[in-house]
């Protein structure tokens, strides 16, 4: 007589273990060779900017002037996109915070001000706002 259990008996349970941790390994997998390609690729599009900005300061004096003029522009960019990030960003936490707090007034109506809940992410969208409106520097200098 066999000690352990026979798969072919009962392979419900047993399916029903494997497939969600066969996934968490795919999607995990996944998730880190999608991570180290978009690093690799980043460093890779660094690298052939400093080369090209390299190659254009060193052929003339007006090629150095547009080689500072493109990396300012280049920065400048950056910033741009930094913010407006941020600005989209603190509408939509500020838009959950709202949908939870409506959500949980119509749901626990009863139960006391749980719908206060909604006012953490509200309140963080309207920071990520407001330093985004008032307090992030807007030019580089």
């Amino acid at each position: 007589m066999a000690i352990g259990m026979d798969i072919g008996d009962n392979i419900v349970p047993v399916a029903s273990i494997m497939i969600p941790v066969v996934g968490s390994i795919a999607l995990f997998s996944f998730l880190a060779v999608a991570s180290w390609s978009d690093a690799r690729r980043k460093e890779r599009e660094a690298y052939y900017r400093s080369e090209t900005l390299k190659k254009i300061a060193e052929s003339s004096g007006e090629g150095a002037k547009a080689a500072i003029e493109l990396m300012r522009e280049q920065q400048g960019t950056s910033v741009q996109r930094r913010l407006e990030g941020m600005k989209l960003g603190g509408l939509v936490t500020a838009a959950v915070g709202l949908g939870v707090m409506v959500l949980l007034r119509g749901i626990a109506n009863e139960d006391g001000p749980v719908y206060l809940a909604g006012l953490i992410p509200l309140l963080i969208g309207l920071a990520l706002l407001a330093y985004a409106f008032v307090l992030a520097p807007k030019e580089v200098a």
